[in-house]
């Protein structure tokens, strides 16, 4: 692979080449970042230290909000540290690392969000075998699977570009090492390769995304003979996760669903499932959930003192 590869080190442009658009982005991304560890572990701890764990909802939110860490630290640090250098390299094999790590956890996050839907799914249609259905034993198995699911996901991608013969230019036109800005690099017909990445990525994207949709429409359907309260607090569960599913999948999929190439307007949609989603995710399970609220009262306030005592 050596002897093709004459490229040891990439050269991120970024997203803008206006120094103070850079430093604007950075003061953003950086209070983004503070917020995304901030809500993330919040949650975390809360459903830990709560009896929220014993539910399967919160306890593959409790996964998602770890996937979530681990996803935008992939990206996010670097991306920061990039905004205020003059020159943003990479080297290739933390090119590759960097690739690699990406769609691994962003493969999981994928699969979390899946097997959360089908907790739902289950919650709503069949309730009275719910506790039975979602044993914990299940839910550990859902969570293995999830992780072995993003793995091959991950070690595909990274197969398929780690041996793409790099001979010049060697510039990235993006703010992370991503498959299909590599694709435009390599010195060699990449037609084959572009059209395997398409049936991975795209098409993972794609089912999912489709198992999701259609678990929720059953879960309309089904939700049409509860009485209006029960219908209320069945959508109040459902529209959070469905958000969150929206704010990540619609610009993941108008990346990866498409032939293998590449848009100016890529990395600002990479932007929403890189940071903005992982931001969101704790605000939007949070503010729309009183069991969340109640949960986070108790762990944070319990050595407050109580009012009017």
């Amino acid at each position: 692979m050596e002897n093709r590869n004459n490229v040891t080190v990439f050269i991120l442009l970024g997203l803008s080449h206006s120094k103070n658009i850079e430093i604007t982005c950075f003061v953003l991304f950086l209070f983004c970042y503070i917020a995304i560890w901030m809500g993330n572990m919040l949650i975390m701890i809360s459903i830990t230290c709560s009896q929220l764990i014993e539910q399967p909802m919160y306890f593959f939110l409790n996964y998602l909000s770890l996937s979530d860490l681990c996803y935008t630290s992939t990206v996010t640090p670097k991306l920061m540290t990039d905004l205020l250098a003059e020159r943003k390299s990479i080297s290739y094999s933390n090119c590759m690392i960097q690739l690699f790590t990406t769609h691994l956890f962003g493969g999981i996050e994928i699969f979390i969000l899946t097997g959360m839907a089908y907790d739902r799914y289950v919650a709503v249609c069949k309730p009275l075998h719910y506790t039975t259905i979602m044993s914990r034993q299940r839910c550990n198995a859902i969570i293995v699977a999830c992780c072995t699911g993003g793995f091959i996901h991950s070690a595909s991608q990274f197969l398929l570009t780690i041996f793409l013969p790099f001979c010049g230019p060697n510039e990235i036109d993006h703010y992370f090492c991503d498959v299909y800005p590599l694709l435009k690099l390599a010195c060699s017909n990449t037609h084959i390769i572009g059209l395997l990445v398409i049936a991975n990525s795209g098409l993972i994207a794609l089912v999912t995304f489709v198992v999701l949709m259609l678990s929720y429409f059953f879960i309309l359907y089904t939700i049409r003979a509860f009485s209006a309260e029960s219908r209320s607090k069945a959508l109040s569960t459902c529209t959070s996760h469905v958000t969150v599913v929206v704010l990540f999948f619609a610009p993941a999929l108008f990346i990866y669903i498409r032939p293998a190439t590449t848009f100016p307007e890529d990395k600002v949609f990479a932007l929403f499932y890189t940071i903005i989603a992982p931001m969101f995710n704790p605000l939007i399970y949070t503010l729309r959930n009183a069991e969340m609220k109640s949960a986070l009262k108790k762990v944070w306030c319990r050595h407050l003192p109580l009012e009017g005592k």
